[in-house]
């Protein structure tokens, strides 16, 4: 079983990573996002837009099971993050999350 909160830690210093509802939603779009992980205290408008946007493009979504707090302390950001963009996983096994949900 996948360590959630260390494997995003590891993602977000050894990958490439953007934070934000705003910036979820323009990936989710595309093909640059690996992995979009939502807080579980995500806006329903934006939970709704992105995950629409996601499975157009075949984007998987986690959803964290902490708040937005949480998901910024796992980050070790000062401030709360709703949603974080994986675009390169880096030395993290964070793209498991996806499989271990099925």
């Amino acid at each position: 079983m996948v360590d959630v909160n260390k494997q995003i830690r590891m993602a977000v210093k050894t990958g490439k990573v953007g934070f934000g509802s705003k910036d979820a939603l323009a990936s989710s779009g595309s093909a640059r996002a690996k992995l979009i992980i939502l807080a579980r205290n995500c806006r329903e408008s934006d939970r709704m837009d992105i995950l629409h946007s996601a499975e157009q493009s075949e984007v998987p979504v986690y959803t964290f099971q902490g708040s937005s707090l949480d998901l910024g302390a796992v980050c070790e950001k000062p401030f709360p993050v709703s949603a974080i963009v994986v675009r390169e996983p880096g030395d993290s096994e964070v793209l498991k999350l996806v499989d271990e949900k099925k």
